[in-house]
């Protein structure tokens, strides 16, 4: 046997140890229904707000605050400083630079809570405020938030009317996520609460001297963006000398919706943004504490608070879906967990499925209800890239019930299928939500108006479809292969619009080209290939930035467990199977494996909004190095019967 034959034979037994002992350590943490649940975790603006919320639902007396959990607002504080930057000031990733608006949310809450102006951490924040433009500079949340106590002018936040709702299926152009915050939103902006705050406090120590307070217009005069900054200047009128009883009535229509969307739901949207501005409309809307919706929106609310040994953090959102679904598929792949392990998870799946009409059923009125949601429950939100994951898992794992399954499944493929854009790629959460100009308003700096087909769903559908049976010439698949082709990078890649960033994007176009047949001679194929080699880091792992989103073209990060997993398994989808860049990526992840089986991971991986909000999803560590050893020893066995 040649000496290199033997170096990998040796990393083969290496891999296939390393594999049993990460799936030994992942069935340690199935639940007894058969799930997985991975904390989820973001930055400091999620404690920041909840400080801000909690001066909402608990008002200064005489000027002063002392709010009855001041205990948990203490617990805020101590959570917000550790995450304090050496230039005083707060990221929004890992490694990250200071932010302007994740740095003034902290500042103020900070000084909500107490903090004296000369505190050497609240100090070092305010100058770093004004190094990066000073409140100005903020996002349009921030300032609608801060408007809200009067400590930003509201004639200089975006006006949000509760009329829209009004407007047909105009809301349904925008993201489902900023539809569940703007409709609850709204409601509190036209009533315009100006609530107290405690005596003397301010926060004009963080305006720049002789910036304005108007919106920017950086697109020109004759653009969309110049139309909107017009459009709400004639809000604001309408604001002042509008009809009161065309507003009540749309004020009732968001009520109404926002209601009919908290059932079957652990609040609305399942994600924390709306569930926060659920209460403050509620109140605004005269409920009293007691009535079962704001007993209700404050339950689900602090749900998701996390306070024990792990820290105190809110989590923006449950993901037990989505965790099971990657850890059932990777585990089923692994072919070392007993069946009846993940008999008990397809059970629970099962059980998760969407069976009412959501938003999305607007433009799909005829499609029966089915898919699955990222959480514990949100009827109204079946989730694209969910459902594929699911199916993945349901293809590698048989529940008590086959008949069962197999009725599920097909239902989930019908509605996929039907939840495929115009442009032959699929999105999130809703078909062809794609009106570019809506970008331009005034508050969709946040980076997420739209929900527009992306790389890496489509990638991971197609290779879902065709996992449930649907052939690789079916015409879904084809227009999904052309939409892949369109969409490749000039150097080869794909961007990832719900993982960081290009890697994730990468393998998971490259996994769904392979299913769907496409040739690994392919050119285009051959140069992802290229890419992913291209990146990798000298200790054989690779790592990406949440920086790529600010360049709009890779950034290298130190190796991360996750990210090296994402590469080989690009790699692996793409023909190679034998490279020296392959081998060491899979030594990188024996090597930095800790002894109980799992891995370390630093940094976040992956995306909420683009350059605006990132996720660490704290499975994702473990789960796709499983997924990654398992493809590989995999590829390792149909190689070497090839050479036989």
């Amino acid at each position: 046997m040649s000496p290199s034959l033997q170096l990998t034979e040796a990393l083969t037994a290496a891999t296939a140890q390393s594999l049993r002992s990460a799936a030994a350590y992942m069935l340690q943490r199935q639940t007894d229904e058969g799930f997985w649940w991975g904390d989820l975790t973001a930055d400091t603006t999620l404690e920041s707000d909840f400080i801000l919320l909690e001066l909402w639902r608990h008002p200064p007396v005489n000027g002063v605050w002392s709010p009855p959990t001041r205990p948990l607002v203490d617990k805020a504080v101590r959570s917000i400083l550790a995450r304090q930057l050496p230039d005083g000031g707060f990221n929004i990733y890992a490694e990250g630079p200071s932010e302007i608006s994740a740095t003034v949310k902290a500042y103020t809450a900070l000084k909500l809570a107490g903090l004296a102006y000369d505190d050497p951490n609240l100090s070092r924040a305010r100058e770093r405020i004004l190094a990066l433009g000073g409140l100005q500079a903020a996002n349009s949340y921030t300032k609608i938030n801060l408007s809200l106590f009067d400590l930003y002018p509201r004639e200089a936040t975006p006006s949000i009317p509760p009329e829209g709702i009004l407007l047909g299926r105009l809301i349904y152009e925008i993201s489902s996520w900023s539809r569940a915050i703007v409709i609850p939103l709204s409601i509190v902006h036209a009533m315009n609460p100006r609530r107290p705050v405690p005596a003397g406090f301010s926060l004009k120590e963080l305006y720049l001297p002789g910036v304005p307070l108007e919106f920017p217009n950086d697109e020109g005069f004759f653009s969309w963006r110049n139309f909107f900054l017009k459009a709400d200047k004639c809000l604001k009128f309408w604001e002042r000398h509008g009809s009161r009883g065309l507003r009540m009535k749309a004020i009732r229509r968001a009520e109404q919706w926002m209601l009919e969307r908290t059932r079957y739901s652990d609040g609305l949207g399942a994600i924390y943004p709306p569930m926060m501005y659920v209460i403050m409309a509620l109140d605004l809307l005269g409920y009293p504490k007691d009535h079962p919706d704001v007993q209700e929106a404050e339950k689900q609310f602090f749900n998701l608070l996390v306070d024990d040994e792990r820290g105190f953090f809110f989590q923006p959102c449950f993901s037990p879906v989505w965790d099971t679904a990657i850890a059932a598929y990777a585990l089923g792949e692994s072919g070392v967990v007993p069946d009846a392990k993940l008999s008990r998870t397809v059970d629970w799946l099962l059980t998760k499925e969407v069976r009412r009409k959501g938003d999305w059923s607007i433009k799909r009125p005829n499609v029966e209800p089915s898919g699955w949601y990222f959480e514990f429950a949100n009827e109204s939100y079946p989730d694209i890239d969910d459902t594929a994951q699911v199916l993945l898992a349901l293809a590698r794992a048989r529940g008590s019930s086959s008949a069962k399954q197999e009725a599920v499944t097909q239902r989930a493929v019908s509605w996929l299928l039907a939840m495929q854009s115009k442009d032959g790629g699929w999105a999130a959460f809703d078909v062809d939500n794609n009106w570019n100009f809506l970008s331009s308003v005034p508050f969709a700096d946040h980076n997420a108006m739209l929900d527009p087909t992306c790389p890496d769903i489509t990638g991971r559908v197609m290779e879902g479809l065709i996992a449930s049976g649907v052939e690789g010439n079916h015409p879904a698949i084809r227009r999904g292969v052309e939409y892949l082709k369109r969409t490749q990078e000039v150097d080869g890649s794909w961007y990832g619009r719900w993982g960081v960033d290009y890697i994730y994007g990468t393998f998971l176009a490259l996994r769904g080209l392979k299913d769907a047949g496409e040739s690994d001679r392919e050119a285009y194929i051959l140069r992802a290939g290229e890419w992913i080699r291209s990146i990798q880091n000298a200790d054989g792992g690779w790592g990406e930035s949440c920086a790529s989103y600010d360049n709009h073209a890779y950034v290298a990060a130190e190796s991360t467990p996750s990210q090296t997993a994402w590469a080989i398994l690009g790699l692996i989808a793409g023909g190679d199977t034998t490279s020296n860049s392959l081998h060491k990526g899979i030594e990188y992840l024996t090597e930095t494996q800790n002894a109980d089986g799992s891995w370390d991971e630093a940094l976040a991986t992956g995306t909420g909004f683009p350059r605006v909000f990132y996720l660490k999803y704290h499975l994702y560590r473990n789960s796709f190095p499983v997924l990654a050893m398992s493809c590989y020893l995999k590829s390792r066995s149909a190689h070497g019967a090839d050479r036989s």
